[in-house]
């Protein structure tokens, strides 16, 4: 029962090996990921099989527009979870209790919004992006369901990064876990026993990820050793909004930035046919498999870098990093030696059509290489945001999606008039910002981006998250004992 319990308590990455505490954390990350990417199989599967190839495709066409609708939130979450890692790193439980109010806020006012007006243009966005016209009515079903429950989708994000932030993994897998059983269950209920297809596959994927945000919400109301939940921490404060859209907004405009290359490259992935459609969600799905060790070693490596830079630690950081890398490309190695040897009986998994299925494993087979390089640029990308850098992360991403992503798309279509053009221009992309990960991480501009301060460096002026000089910030913590004094008042 001892161990139990410190399995559950907070992790400290700013002592010991780095990389036996970037593995401790990163495992239970990783199945978490793992049971979440369940969700999405879970569906695909259900739907493919039960229901048909129009299902499937119905899912893959509302990808590109529920991905930008949710990009600022997952943004504000990822903002919230650098500036919790730095304070938790640091020891400033004030900082750390507002951050923390003031994130929540800003989800439920943004959800809110997504909530109500997202659903009036999902019609729209679907025929403008040439959806084939036997499945809209199909999308527009699923994708709104997903916005009416998107609160609890933004609640999940945020209460799981500032859990990731305190290095807390434990208590949010098993919730997951639990949600995932019973998103498997509710799939079954919703979609065989009542025969209600794509309408149900939303409605099961919305309940589950609600009731995983209220389990993380009931373990952080248990953490008061470690931050404070008051009512009027949820009121907002301008240093501290500023600090987490500062973070946030660049980190959600990369992301939107993505979004908006899958919506431009989304009709040509239409133009090319149903069976297109339906192969390319079977390979999203078996991506998402292979990414989860990718996206669990990135997040790992963005708290601790966070909790180090908080501590005033910048050379255990780059230490670190180097261990991250070799832990993560190693496991890469190993899951695209398997992909490439069992990739069509995995794609078999979805469907049974031979077209679909020869589709899928060319698709696959184009994509191996660059889960190499994923590894790399998500373990470098994650160090930097993790520092406090979310300005160049943007950049990157903006110079690479309108130089490379999209213009290959388009002219790799036009030369080569198949479907796996798309596949290279994916490649491509991932290739040239690893490129720029490894660029971006050798300059260096994430050592200076830290948001706290070591004692001995007080007399110097405070720092923005992408390293320039800032009035505003030299006053923050003027502003803390502030608001500390209107409390008690």
């Amino acid at each position: 029962m001892h161990r139990f319990k410190a399995m559950m308590s907070s992790v400290d990455m700013t002592e010991g090996k780095p990389w036996r505490k970037l593995l401790a954390f990163t495992l239970p990350l990783l199945i978490g990921n793992a049971f979440q990417q369940l969700y999405g199989l879970v569906d695909a599967i259900m739907l493919g099989n039960w229901v048909g190839v129009h299902a499937l495709a119905a899912v893959t066409s509302t990808i590109p527009i529920m991905f930008i609708m949710m990009v600022f939130l997952i943004g504000i979450a990822m903002g919230a979870g650098v500036m919790v890692s730095q304070y938790f790193g640091a020891k400033k439980r004030e900082e750390l209790s507002r951050t923390i109010g003031v994130s929540i806020t800003l989800t439920t006012v943004l959800g809110a919004v997504i909530a109500v007006f997202g659903p009036m243009g999902t019609r729209w966005l679907l025929v403008l992006l040439d959806t084939p016209p036997e499945i809209v009515d199909y999308s527009v079903i699923y994708i709104n369901i997903l916005m009416w429950g998107i609160l609890g989708m933004g609640y999940f994000n945020i209460f799981s990064g500032i859990l990731r932030g305190v290095g807390e993994v434990f208590s949010p897998l098993l919730y997951l876990i639990s949600a995932c059983l019973l998103n498997i269950v509710l799939n079954f209920i919703f979609i065989w026993v009542l025969g209600l297809g794509v309408m149900g596959a939303a409605i099961g994927t919305v309940m589950a990820q609600g009731i995983t945000a209220i389990l993380c919400l009931r373990k952080m109301r248990q953490m008061k050793d470690i931050f404070d939940m008051k009512w009027s921490y949820l009121i907002p404060q301008k240093a501290f909004v500023k600090q987490v859209l500062r973070l946030g907004v660049p980190t959600g405009a990369s992301q939107a930035v993505f979004a908006v290359a899958m919506i431009l490259v989304q009709p040509l992935v239409n133009g090319f046919g149903l069976l297109v459609l339906a192969a390319n969600n079977i390979v999203m799905k078996i991506d998402g498999l292979v990414m989860m060790p990718n996206f669990s070693f990135g997040n790992a490596m963005t708290v601790y870098a966070g909790q180090n830079m908080g501590a005033g630690k910048p050379e255990r950081v780059s230490q670190g990093t180097k261990q991250c890398l070799m832990l993560a490309f190693g496991t890469a190695f190993i899951l695209v030696i398997i992909l490439l040897i069992f990739g069509r009986g995995i794609a078999g998994w979805f469907t049974d059509i031979d077209e679909v299925l020869d589709l899928s494993v060319r698709f696959i087979r184009i994509l191996a290489a660059g889960y190499l390089a994923f590894s790399v640029n998500i373990v470098l990308w994650g160090t930097i945001r993790g520092a406090g850098d979310a300005m160049t992360p943007m950049y990157a991403a903006m110079l690479n999606t309108v130089l490379i992503r999209v213009p290959s798309a388009f002219l790799f279509v036009r030369w080569l008039g198949r479907p796996e053009a798309l596949i290279y221009s994916l490649l491509l992309g991932w290739v040239c910002n690893t490129l720029l990960a490894v660029i971006s991480y050798r300059i260096g501009k994430w050592r200076k981006a830290g948001l706290v301060k070591k004692e001995a460096e007080t007399s110097l002026p405070n720092l923005t998250a992408n390293g320039e000089e800032n009035e505003e910030n030299v006053m923050q913590d003027e502003t803390i004992k502030n608001i500390k004094k209107d409390d008690h008042a």
